[in-house]
């Protein structure tokens, strides 16, 4: 069914159909970012953040709505799926368009003379941001290149070793870790993180993964889930495992943009970031990061010697690449610092909140995240009771995207069955929430 024909049915006959207990759908256009109010011309000024705490900041809805007005979104849907990437703020696009613009008009000539200048100072810009050091980090195609390259170039496994991760992290993680068995001989242990998950019970877990297998030497942890949203205790539970002898690898690729915090919260000295999820770069650019005493223990990427042994970017080579999107960072950067760190993340834990908290007594209905504010931030998963299989949380997506135009998304690998993923962003809208808690609540009644 084509969108305008699912809004005009349910704005007349498919009314009836899915209204339940007084639910009537709303058309997608509840978002912001697809209202008639005149955008915010390309490349204009950056939102500025009135004063107040970052609580009472989430809270206002005319700062808001500026906000929302840098983003230019179709009004197909409401989307909440901004966990795949971020759209990017209206600088950003103007930034990325130039850059392009620049690459090709003066091609060869400025890639060989000034690009490499220009991307150390993207560096600088990143490691300021972060809080590190420039030489720690190394940019990449994404979170997913950056944590290959330090779990594939890791070298201090033997044979005998274990390694271990969850089922919350992400798949390519996954089949990195599982790679080390062939590249490094070593044991791969593959756990759950229980449910439902408190700040106590995950780290209950990982103390007893740790005691119950004293050959692990390497830990993989994720800062936020991408399939439920989770965020654990991230540092308590590298210092615990560095405590025996284990070193940690961190999956941020959902996290930085999303939560307030520097690299050095993390207590780890391996971590891989995107930059084109929360902080809204364009498509195709992360980095790694190594702590600096820590280089020695990752290996050259494929020997790579382009660079010298003792630079954090041998690390990864990556070849050939968009160059435009990395030249766009700054502006990203600059419309993150514009928001506000710590506003961004208040606020999308309302957003989360807001449809949360409208179904927490729905008994048929599971969140995957608790209700410790530590403990998520924008994504968080569902799972409707008796709906744990791939069909079965396609189903319940294509419900709410055909009868209620709100798009969601599936997500697999959960030990306990399929969930369904809900992320806002900052052009969201407390309607949209509001509009998605009721299509939630016929959707728990109808499956």
């Amino acid at each position: 069914m084509d969108f305008d024909r699912r809004r005009m049915l349910t704005g007349s006959a498919g009314v009836g159909a899915i209204a339940l207990a007084g639910l009537v759908a709303r058309p997608a256009a509840s978002s912001a970012a697809a209202s008639s109010a005149a955008a915010i011309p390309a490349g204009g000024k950056l939102p500025t953040a009135p004063n107040g705490s970052a609580d009472k900041i989430a809270g206002d809805e005319k700062y808001w709505t500026q906000v929302a007005k840098h983003f230019e979104m179709t009004d197909a849907t409401v989307n909440f799926e901004n966990g795949y990437f971020g759209a990017n703020p209206t600088n950003v696009r103007t930034a990325y368009a130039k850059a392009t613009a620049r690459i090709q008009e003066e091609n060869s000539w400025f890639m060989r003379r000034d690009f490499g200048k220009e991307v150390s100072a993207v560096r600088e810009r990143i490691a300021a941001e972060l809080g590190c050091s420039v030489d720690e980090i190394a940019v990449t195609r994404g979170a997913t290149e950056a944590l290959q390259a330090l779990i594939g170039g890791y070298n201090k496994l033997a044979p005998g070793d274990a390694v271990a991760y969850a089922d919350l992290d992400y798949d390519s993680m996954q089949y990195a870790m599982n790679w080390l068995r062939e590249r490094r001989g070593v044991e791969v242990i593959r756990t759950a993180i229980p449910e439902p998950a408190t700040r106590q019970s995950v780290l209950d877990y990982y103390e007893r993964l740790l005691a119950d297998n004293p050959k692990i030497k390497l830990l993989l942890l994720t800062h936020v889930s991408h399939r439920t949203g989770l965020v654990p205790p991230i540092a308590e539970i590298s210092e615990m495992a560095a405590a025996r002898g284990v070193d940690t690898v961190v999956d941020a690729a959902h996290s930085w943009g999303q939560l307030d915090f520097n690299v050095a919260d993390l207590k780890s000295p391996f971590i891989g970031f995107n930059l084109h999820k929360w902080i809204g770069a364009p498509l195709g650019v992360g980095f790694l990061y190594i702590r600096k005493d820590r280089l020695a223990d990752i290996d050259r990427h494929f020997a790579d010697e382009d660079y010298g042994v003792n630079d954090v970017r041998s690390r990864i080579h990556t070849g050939t690449a968009n160059s435009a999107n990395l030249l766009a960072v700054p502006a990203a950067l600059d419309f993150h610092r514009a928001v506000g760190a710590a506003n961004k993340q208040a606020r999308l834990r309302l957003l989360r909140d807001r449809w949360v908290h409208q179904v927490l007594d729905v008994p048929n209905l599971q969140i995957l995240t608790p209700e410790d504010p530590g403990m998520y931030g924008a994504l968080t998963s569902f799972r409707i009771q008796g709906n744990t299989t791939s069909a079965q949380s396609t189903a319940i997506t294509k419900y709410l995207s055909d009868e209620w135009g709100v798009f969601t998304v599936r997500r697999g690998g959960v030990e306990r069955g399929e969930v369904v993923r809900v992320t806002p962003a900052l052009y969201n809208t407390m309607e949209d929430a509001d509009l998605f808690a009721r299509a939630l609540r016929a959707a728990a009644a109808k499956f």
